[in-house]
């Protein structure tokens, strides 16, 4: 065996292996509590009881407040960590069987700008660890005016913000998809259990999808208006959302479906099996 194939075959057995399988587990679980808490909190302020809408960093940011908030942040961070390396396994070795045409290309970059991610929302945990006040309005206004000032740099935002409102739609699609989330094998769940937690997944996704679709729109209006310090945030996508006609209403929906997406992926953690 050369050396090339050695080194694969043995990151192959890495990344399949039962260690990583329960570092999945957990980067659900992680992911599942963030939307959670994202969905109550607007919830929140659509029913008028206060509060403020967050993204997944204000999310984050609430859970370090609580009692023992030290140790909840960094389990939060080693989930968070698990599931940027999960979304690169997807990406790399194909373990959900995208394949390698358009479309299954497509998905597994995705993969790769998801584990991206998570990887900034680990490291915008380390900070809140360290006690150092993150602005992530701050650091997204000198980014976008970093590339703004390169040739094209506003073209470039402007083409990102329609990658994310494709993402969304695409969330969307798949929250109404026949064979939803298949990749997860339910041994233990009866045929009613596993349909509730599909349609579950389904809602969740679809809600999640809308919030995306929001960002993607933010996105392109800072390039559209030249505008960097434009919030993007998906705190900022629920406020728009709540700005519109019947918005309220609209936001009640969307964060009971953040929460519904949040529950999913608990149950994601619980019946979660790599498919080697």
């Amino acid at each position: 065996m050369s050396p090339i194939a050695s080194v694969n075959s043995t990151a192959h057995k890495v990344a399949f292996s039962p260690v990583l399988e329960v570092l999945t587990r957990l980067g659900y679980g992680v992911r599942g509590v963030i939307y959670i808490v994202m969905g109550l909190l607007a919830f929140q302020v659509a029913l008028g009881k206060g509060g403020a809408l967050a993204s997944p960093q204000g999310a984050i940011a609430a859970i370090g407040k609580q009692p023992a908030g030290l140790i909840l942040l960094w389990v939060i961070l080693l989930g968070i960590l698990s599931y940027s390396v999960w979304g690169l396994v997807r990406a790399v070795w194909d373990p959900l069987d995208k394949g390698s045409d358009m479309k299954g290309i497509l998905a597994r970059v995705g993969f790769i700008f998801s584990a991206l991610g998570y990887a900034f929302l680990a490291y915008i945990t380390y900070g809140y660890i360290r006690g150092a006040s993150q602005s992530a309005n701050g650091s997204q206004t000198k980014m976008f005016a970093s590339v703004m000032a390169v040739p094209f740099g506003r073209w470039a935002i402007g083409l990102l913000g329609l990658i994310v409102v494709a993402v969304g739609l695409y969330n969307i699609y798949l929250g109404f998809k026949a064979g939803f989330e298949q990749q997860f094998q339910t041994f233990s769940l009866t045929q009613k259990e596993t349909k509730l937690a599909s349609d579950i997944g389904r809602f969740g996704t679809a809600a999640r999808g809308v919030v995306f679709a929001l960002v993607g729109v933010l996105i392109f209006l800072v390039a559209y208006h030249a505008n960097p310090s434009q919030p993007v945030g998906m705190d900022a996508a629920l406020a728009t959302l709540m700005k519109q006609p019947y918005g309220i209403w609209l936001l009640g929906i969307v964060a009971l479906g953040l929460i519904a997406f949040g529950f999913y992926s608990l149950l994601s953690a619980l019946w979660f099996r790599f498919r080697r």
